[in-house]
C-alpha cells in the first residue's frame, strides 16, 4: 500500500473534510504526519525484505549474510574499493570449483577489483615424464625459434595451451613463493594482478616529430614516447582463463602484428583517423590493411606503401607528408583517476550544472551551428559575460594558443576553464598563463593537461582551484621525456590572501607568497629531481613559501614552508644528504602525521612518521619517478611496509592512498588460502 496523505484524507467522509476546511485543516495536517511515518515504516519493511538477499541488501548487512555461509574477515565499509558483495554472492560457486585455476582467478578479481590471471607454476617445470601421462607441450628446452611465443616468457601467459604451442618450461625454483621471489616449483600457484588501468584518450591530435614534419608522429599529445595499452575485453564464461586481451597489458610489436584486427578499430585499443579542417566533417578512419607494425626506434624502418605503427614507443610514420590532421584514439597506462583523463567527474563538481557555458572544439563536432561551438579558447573567454561563466572544451584535442584569465570584479566573479566530462584536452602555451582577480573572485581549472608555460597568479584573487589537472613538471618535455626547463615552476602565486586548492592533480614545483594559503590533496608535486625545490617562496630557493596543508600526496623535491599546518599520509621525497630537505619556518604550529619525512628535516610535531631515528634503510621505493611513465609515483611491491602500510588506516602513504592497495592485497592473501588444494601455496605478482 502507498501511504499518500492526500489519498488517506480523501477516504474520510465529505462532512469531516468540510468541517476540517472550515477550521483551517488541522485534521489534514495530522494525516500528513501519519502518512509520513507510515511511509517510513513501509520503506523500512521493504528494505528488511531486500536485506535478506545479497544482491539487494544494504552494505552493513553483507557481513551477517557472509557469516551465515561461513565467511569471515570481510573488509570494513570504509574500504569502498573492495567488493564483498561479489565475494559473498559467489561463495557457493567458489566452493564447488575449489582449487581450479579459473576459480582462483575469479576470486582474485572479485576480492581485489584488479584484473587477474592464475598461473599453475607446477605445470611449467621441466621434469622426466610419466609414460602413462605424456605432456608433449612440456619440453626440457625452450624453442628459441618461436619468437612470438617467447614474447610471453616471464609473464602470466607462459602456459598457453595447445593453441599457443609449447609451454615455456623452467627448472625448479625452491624459494618460498610467498616472498614474491620464488615461483616455479611443484606446490606453487601464481596469481598475477594488474594494478595499472588502461586510460583512454579519444581523437587526440598526433604530434609531429619535428616542427615541419607531417610524416612522423607521436601518439602522446606532448610529443613523447609512450607505450600503448590494451583495452580489456570482458570474459563471458567463469571457466575461462584470462588471456592477454582480457587484461590491461602493454601491447608489444609481435603481439599486435600477430592479431592486428583484435586491437585495432573503433571501440578497440587503438585507432587512426584523418580529419579535415572543417570541424563539421566526420574524420575518416584509416583501414587496417594500410597499417604495418614496425620498430620505429630510430625512425629508419619506414615502409614505402603502408603506415608504420610502433605500439611500444607510441609512434606513427606515414609513407608521405600528410595534408590532413592525424587523430589517434588509444589507451595509456596509469594507476588512478588523477591529473586529468577521460573519466567521469560529474559527481565531484557542482559547476557542471551551470548554464552559462561556452563550448570549444577544434575537431569534429556534430551540429556546430546549433550548439554554438567556438574553435579557440581565447574566443570563448571573450564571449563570456561580465559575471563570468564556464569555458568547456568538448573534445580531447590539442590547443596551441596563449590564454590569460582576468576575473577582476566588484561583486565576485566565477570563471572556469574545464574539459567536458570524459574528455582530456591539452593546452600548449606560447607563454605563461596569467591569472588575476579580486578578493571575491574565483578561478577554476579542471580536467586539463597544460604545458609550455607557468601559471602565474597576481593581484588579489580570492580563490584558485586546480582539480584533475596536469601542469607538466619542467614546463614541457623533449622527445626523450626529459624536462625542457627543469628549474621552472609550474605554479607561481604572487598575490595577497589567495586560497589555492589543488586536488587530484599533477604539478611541477610551486612558488608562493607568504600571504597565500595552499591546500594540496591526493596530488603529486614533482620538481623533476629530489634535489630541486618543490615548494618554496617567491624570493628564491631559500625563501619560505605560504602556509600549506598537504594530505594523501607525494612531494618530490625540497620543501620550504612558513607553516606546515598539516601533513597527513604524505611522502616527502627529498635528497636526505641535503641540509634540511623539509623545513618549516614556524615549528610551534602544525602537525606532521603518518608521513615519510627525510632525515635531517625540521618540521612541526610529528606523530607516527617514518623513518624513526633517521633510519636510511626506510625510504620510499617507487615503480618510477619519471613523469609520463605508466608506474609514475606508484609504490613498488618491495617498498618497506612502514611506508606501504604506514597511513593512518593502514593503507599506503602518498598520492594513491585512496586505492587501498595494501588492504586489497592482504584480503586476497587471506581469502585465497581457503580455496587452495591440499599442499599448494599461492603467491601474488604484480604484472605491470
Amino acid at each position: 500500500m502507498n501511504f499518500d496523505a492526500q489519498k488517506l484524507y480523501e477516504l474520510l467522509p465529505a462532512i469531516y473534510r468540510i468541517r476540517d476546511a472550515e477550521c483551517g485543516e488541522p485534521l489534514k495536517a495530522l494525516f500528513e504526519v501519519i502518512a509520513s511515518q507510515a511511509g517510513a515504516m513501509e520503506q523500512n519493511l521493504a528494505q528488511l525484505y531486500d536485506d535478506q538477499f545479497v544482491e539487494t541488501c544494504a552494505p552493513w548487512a553483507l557481513p551477517y549474510i557472509g557469516d551465515l555461509i561461513g565467511i569471515t574477515g570481510l573488509p570494513g565499509s570504509t574500504v569502498q574499493t573492495l567488493t564483498p558483495r561479489a565475494e559473498v554472492a559467489h561463495t557457493i560457486g567458489y566452493r564447488r570449483r575449489k582449487g581450479t585455476a579459473a576459480m582462483l582467478e575469479q576470486l582474485a578479481r572479485d576480492v581485489s577489483g584488479w584484473p587477474a590471471r592464475a598461473a599453475e607454476f607446477f605445470q611449467l617445470i621441466s621434469a622426466t615424464q610419466y609414460m602413462n601421462h605424456l605432456r608433449p607441450e612440456n619440453q626440457s628446452f625452450i624453442c628459441v625459434r618461436n619468437a612470438n611465443r617467447l614474447e610471453y616468457l616471464g609473464s602470466a601467459f607462459e602456459r598457453g595451451g595447445p593453441a599457443a604451442g609449447s609451454d615455456l618450461t623452467h627448472t625448479a625454483d625452491v624459494r618460498q613463493i610467498e616472498s614474491g621471489h620464488g615461483s616455479y616449483n611443484i606446490p606453487n600457484i601464481g596469481i598475477f594482478l594488474w594494478r595499472l588501468r588502461a586510460m583512454p584518450l579519444t581523437r587526440s591530435h598526433a604530434v609531429p616529430a619535428a616542427a615541419t614534419d607531417a610524416q612522423r608522429f607521436f601518439f602522446n599529445p606532448l610529443g613523447l614516447d609512450q607505450p600503448l595499452f590494451n583495452l580489456p575485453e570482458t570474459e563471458t564464461e567463469v571457466t575461462h582463463l584470462a588471456e592477454r586481451t582480457n587484461v590491461p597489458d602493454r601491447i608489444t610489436r609481435r603481439v599486435l602484428a600477430a592479431a592486428f584486427d583484435t586491437y585495432y578499430g573503433k571501440g578497440k585499443s587503438l585507432l587512426l583517423e584523418l580529419a579535415e579542417s572543417d570541424i563539421s566533417v566526420e574524420p575518416d578512419s584509416v583501414p587496417a590493411d594500410q597499417i604495418k607494425v614496425c620498430d620505429l626506434s630510430d625512425w629508419s624502418t619506414l615502409p614505402q606503401d603502408k603506415i608504420a605503427l610502433d605500439p611500444v614507443l607510441g609512434r606513427i610514420a606515414f609513407p608521405e607528408q600528410q595534408a590532413r590532421t592525424v587523430l589517434v584514439s588509444f589507451h595509456y597506462g596509469f594507476s588512478a583517476n588523477m591529473g586529468g583523463g577521460e573519466y567521469t567527474r560529474l559527481s565531484q563538481l557542482d559547476s557542471f550544472r551551470r548554464t552559462d557555458v561556452g563550448r570549444v572544439s577544434n575537431t569534429y563536432v556534430q551540429d556546430t551551428a546549433q550548439t554554438g561551438v567556438l574553435t579557440t579558447i581565447g574566443d570563448a573567454f571573450a564571449a563570456l559575460g561580465s559575471d563570468g561563466g564556464v569555458v568547456e572544451i568538448v573534445n580531447s584535442g590539442r590547443y596551441v594558443e596563449n590564454v590569460s584569465i582576468d576575473a577582476t570584479s566588484t561583486n565576485g566573479k566565477h570563471i572556469e576553464l574545464r574539459a567536458a566530462d570524459k574528455r582530456r584536452p591539452v593546452l600548449m602555451l606560447y607563454q605563461d598563463l596569467m591569472i588575476t582577480g579580486g578578493p571575491n573572485d574565483e578561478v577554476q581549472l579542471d580536467g586539463l593537461l597544460i604545458a609550455g608555460g607557468t601559471l602565474r597568479v597576481g593581484g588579489r584573487l580570492g580563490t584558485l582551484r586546480i582539480r584533475h589537472c596536469t601542469l607538466v613538471p619542467g614546463i614541457s618535455r623533449d622527445s626523450h621525456g626529459e624536462p625542457v626547463s627543469p628549474d621552472a615552476p609550474s605554479l607561481v602565486v604572487d598575490s595577497v590572501n589567495t586560497s589555492v586548492e589543488i586536488d587530484q592533480s599533477i604539478l611541477g614545483s610551486i612558488q608562493s607568497a607568504r600571504e597565500v594559503e595552499v591546500t594540496i590533496q591526493n596530488s603529486i608535486i614533482d620538481a623533476t629531481d629530489d634535489k630541486r625545490p618543490a615548494y618554496v617562496g617567491i624570493g628564491g630557493t631559500k625563501a619560505f613559501g605560504a602556509p600549506a596543508r598537504v594530505t594523501n600526496s607525494v612531494v618530490i623535491g625540497l620543501v620550504r614552508a612558513s607553516i606546515i599546518r598539516l601533513a597527513s599520509n604524505c611522502i616527502f621525497l627529498a635528497a636526505s644528504e641535503t641540509s634540511e630537505p623539509v623545513l618549516a619556518e614556524r615549528r610551534q604550529e602544525g602537525c606532521v602525521r603518518f608521513s615519510y619525512v627525510p632525515p635531517h628535516s625540521r618540521t612541526p610535531a610529528r606523530y607516527r612518521c617514518q623513518p624513526e631515528n633517521d633510519d636510511l634503510l626506510i625510504r620510499p621505493q617507487f615503480v618510477s619517478t619519471r613523469f609520463h611513465d605508466p608506474g609514475y609515483c606508484q609504490l613498488s611491491a618491495f617498498c618497506p611496509p612502514q611506508i606501504r602500510n604506514g597511513a593512518d588506516d593502514d593503507s599506503e602513504m602518498g598520492a594513491f592512498h585512496d586505492l587501498y592497495e595494501p588492504q586489497r592485497e592482504a584480503h586476497l592473501k587471506t581469502r585465497v588460502t581457503e580455496y587452495l588444494r591440499f599442499g599448494l601455496e599461492a603467491g601474488l605478482f604484480y604484472a605491470t
